[in-house]
């Protein structure tokens, strides 16, 4: 059971795989910008796909995947479909539709240090309008949320082992864990290796910003499903873990852990 919740924390820093480099809020800066002042950016993810909200002057809702393809978008009446694609770990083009032509293409590129987002929106007819946001939080929220040092509350956890982890973020969009046991893995839907535990894989899925689903399998077969939260302040996670030993118990178990 020890080395059962223990792959569960580790699945929580997976989230630092998230492909959309924009990931976070941003303040519009007009000195440099087409818009006018007051408008705001707020990119979070969403069941592997992103959630994308301006608002201000100008204003768009939708939520589409970063894959390349067309998704339908209701509500904006300058388009109704959007197509998002990772250029690499800096840029992400987008291509806003109506009735199936193209009528925008804008590129967002990210600064080296991540704190501005710069926009050129090109349009048929008209002139390249730039526009840039200024970073005001949420950057690599797996980083921020889920890496670090943590400890279980025995006065919170029923099964009090006074367990402490350590997760790191590594530059390939992976994370290390070290503990009982240890491996790299990356958040991509992929099933990964674990190391001096009675599963043999983990996949992961983020759900949002703050949580992440893990499944874990031995001989195939799913043998547990845990679901890790992280609070608003980032300092403290709860795990709700269910699943079945070799010996064919059933488990069902709370844990709360906080950062060092």
């Amino acid at each position: 059971m020890h080395k059962l919740v223990l792959f569960g924390l580790f699945a929580a820093a997976l989230q630092v795989g998230t492909a959309d480099p924009r990931i976070g809020s941003w303040t519009l800066i007009s000195a440099q910008s087409s818009l006018e002042p007051g408008n705001k950016l707020s990119i979070t993810p969403a069941h592997g796909e992103v959630h994308v909200v301006i608002s201000g002057e100008t204003h768009a809702d939708f939520t589409a995947k970063l894959n390349g393809h067309d998704t339908p978008v209701q509500g904006n009446p300058a388009f109704d479909q959007i197509e998002l694609r990772r250029i690499d770990k800096h840029q992400v083009e987008v291509r806003q539709k109506r009735d199936g032509a193209v009528v925008a293409t804008i590129h967002d590129k990210l600064s080296k240090d991540g704190k501005e987002l710069t926009s050129r929106t090109s349009q048929a007819g008209h002139e390249d309008k730039i526009t840039v946001w200024r970073r005001t939080g949420g950057k690599k929220l797996a980083t921020d949320l889920f890496a670090g040092e943590w400890t279980e509350d025995l006065s919170k956890s029923r099964m009090a082992q006074g367990m402490t982890l350590k997760i790191e973020g590594e530059s390939n969009n992976g994370v290390h864990f070290s503990g009982d046991f240890s491996y790299r893995a990356r958040f991509d839907g992929n099933e990964y290796d674990l190391r001096n535990s009675r599963n043999d894989t983990v996949s992961l899925q983020l759900v949002d910003g703050h949580t992440v689903d893990a499944i874990y399998r031995r001989d195939n077969q799913i043998t547990q499903e845990d679901r890790w939260v992280v609070s608003a302040d980032g300092m403290q996670m709860t795990l709700t873990t269910t699943g079945t030993l070799e010996s064919g118990q059933q488990i069902k178990e709370t844990l709360v852990f906080h950062k060092q």
